[in-house]
């Protein structure tokens, strides 16, 4: 029998040649219900695409997504390894959440007895988790959605997505006709990434054309809430000849029989609310060594059909998050906007533990500095705490840079490392 590092990678592979976007991923779904079946686990899947999979009276809980953030050519992956990395070509890689995903076949393999919960559609707001109709067993959960090797999780930002719309009405316009875009900038998770100083495509996008006297065909760019804008781009007229500008291109367009001639009446307004808008870090905590509150401007569709905004907010508590969707709800409505909020998670109040001191004893073998962290971004550890108050929990992983872009990477040497520190957790619990 193959080593279990081994599998995991064959796994890992696999999953990776089956697509599995977010609210896309039946097939790798069936796959994964069918692989447990045939090693003897018993199976059940809930009507939100959940698979709780238990062999025996575990004790132990290991928890994954089975989704994906898929940009670039995803759900088409190319693996590739590069000077100890797995990386994809032109695509996100998928190691967020596919890694543990194969970790956890690879224990399969090996008959545990454990509970495995994978979940769907955590990518796009814990959709999954927050539906789940199965009951646990076990008293413990470890989270495998960590992204640095040797860190124990034990909180997590809680988030919501306000969607912000309005009519944008049109007016007749005969100036010469630009195409301004911002593209390949280099993206990132918009929790984990928000203060790296990552440029956001709208936001240069707003701030080149509010300098400038333009009127707004149409305007569009983001690619979805939880990763910051790569891509944007602005159809316009202008008398001023417009030109190139650090990461800006622009190119005049040769009217045709189609081409639009109404502007939007409001595109000063609009532009001026684009230039400032708020995005990034809005509170650090220095304790945590975190941000405490963020946003992100995560996509703007505007255009003859109406116009809207989408933000992903985050926190590190429920009523810091309330007060800062508050406060954008208002200043969304002074520019005449609309708001709802869709895909609210809640946070994971930090908390220390028996179970949490055992994990860090445990992976203290495997890795000399073991540090006991919370992160900014989603686990689905937070809904997991609201479900099953007493469960006890923390997340682990091995180290994943970039996740949500096409610059995803997995360190190999720390995914052996991490599957060797878990087989070690496994079987302490065990026995």
């Amino acid at each position: 029998m193959q080593n279990g590092i081994s599998r995991v990678f064959e796994h890992f592979e696999a999953i990776s040649a089956i697509p599995h976007c977010s609210r896309q991923a039946k097939g790798l779904r069936d796959y994964l219900v069918n692989f447990a079946r045939e090693r003897g686990y018993e199976v059940s899947v809930d009507a939100a695409g959940n698979i709780l999979v238990r062999r025996g009276s575990p004790k132990l809980c290991l928890q994954a997504h089975y989704d994906m953030v898929c940009v670039g050519k995803a759900p088409e992956i190319e693996i590739v390894e590069d000077e100890g990395w797995l990386e994809a070509i032109d695509s996100s890689l998928g190691a967020d959440n596919g890694i543990a995903v194969a970790m956890m076949m690879a224990l399969m393999d090996e008959g545990k007895e454990l509970e495995f919960l994978w979940t769907a559609d955590e990518e796009v707001g814990l959709l999954g988790a927050k539906a789940l109709e199965m009951a646990l067993q076990s008293g413990a959960m470890l989270n495998l959605d960590n992204e640095e090797e040797g860190v124990v999780m034990i909180g997590c930002a809680g988030g919501v997505d306000l969607i912000a719309e309005r009519p944008c009405g049109l007016v007749s316009d005969e100036r010469p006709l630009w195409r301004v875009s911002v593209s390949g900038l280099p993206g990132g998770h918009s929790g984990v990434d928000i203060d790296k100083g990552i440029p956001n495509a709208l936001k240069i996008l707003g701030q080149y054309l509010a300098e400038r006297e333009v009127a707004l065909v149409r305007l569009e760019g983001g690619e979805r809430r939880n990763s910051i804008p790569v891509h944007a781009e602005a159809l316009v007229r202008s008398s001023e000849a417009l030109e190139d500008e650090a990461e800006v291109r622009v190119e005049q367009v040769e009217e045709g029989v189609e081409t639009p001639k109404a502007v939007l009446a409001e595109s000063e307004h609009l532009l001026r609310f684009l230039a400032t808008a708020p995005h990034g870090v809005v509170e650090e905590n220095t304790e945590l060594a975190i941000p405490e509150t963020s946003l992100n401007l995560a996509r703007v569709e505007w255009g003859a059909q109406g116009c809207r905004i989408e933000y992903s907010l985050r926190a590190m508590s429920d009523p810091e998050l309330e007060g800062l969707a508050e406060r954008m709800e208002t200043l969304l409505g002074r520019y005449g906007f609309t708001v709802r909020r869709e895909e609210g998670y809640p946070a994971w109040k930090p908390r220390r533990g028996p179970f949490v001191e055992k994990i860090v004893a445990l992976l203290e073998k495997e890795f000399p500095r073991v540090s006991v962290r919370a992160i900014h971004a989603g686990l689905e550890c937070g809904v997991f705490a609201q479900k099953y108050p007493s469960l006890q929990m923390a997340s682990i992983g091995p180290t994943i840079e970039n996740p949500h872009s096409v610059r995803e990477r997995v360190k190999i040497d720390s995914v052996k490392r991490t599957f060797d520190a878990l087989e070690r957790i496994v079987g302490d619990f065990m026995g």
